[in-house]
């Protein structure tokens, strides 16, 4: 079974999913990380040059490829868990484990990076805000379990996600 850490953008699922794959002694991989090494450069660039349209396929694809894994760990991009199509595929597979982040550590994170918006006319809160009022109820609706981060140090998120794994909370 594979373990899917879903959430929105800067919700911590590569920060934990490594760490979490380190502690359970599995492979860890990454959609973005996954899309980038099969394009050859950045998702942002199949973004900006070829659009969102592009780059859901891609994700589908990548999605369907993590479904045959067994046993892993796996960082869904922020947007996967809005695609019904990406849901039928991982669900079979594994565990899907929304990373609800408060909105404003969002911010504070997305703020620190260069990421694609998916409301390009907006400012970075306002896409955060948008996207969360809109798609809220796909997140949670996805999710097998709903692990409420709220700023806890990452040791603990980790040994709280084993225990939510395990069965034992």
């Amino acid at each position: 079974m594979n373990i899917y850490l879903s959430g929105m953008i800067g919700s911590g699922k590569t920060t934990i999913g490594l760490q979490l794959a380190k502690e359970l002694v599995l492979p860890f991989y990454d959609l973005d990380r996954e899309m980038d090494k099969i394009l050859g450069y950045s998702f942002h660039k199949l973004v900006q040059e070829k659009g969102w349209v592009e780059f859901r396929e891609l994700e589908y694809t990548i999605c369907k490829k993590f479904a045959a894994y067994e046993n892993a760990i796996i960082g869904l991009g922020g947007g996967t868990v809005r695609y019904e199509w990406n849901i039928d595929v991982l669900k079979n597979s594994g565990k899907i484990i929304l990373l609800n982040t408060p909105i404003e550590e969002l911010i504070r994170r997305v703020t620190l990076s260069d990421r694609p918006r998916v409301y390009p006319e907006t400012t970075i809160e306002e896409d955060i805000n948008k996207i969360w009022s809109s798609y809220k109820n796909l997140y949670i609706k996805s999710a097998d379990i709903v692990y409420e981060t709220n700023g806890k140090s990452l040791e603990i998120e980790v040994a709280e996600l084993k225990e939510k794994i395990n069965g034992n909370s």
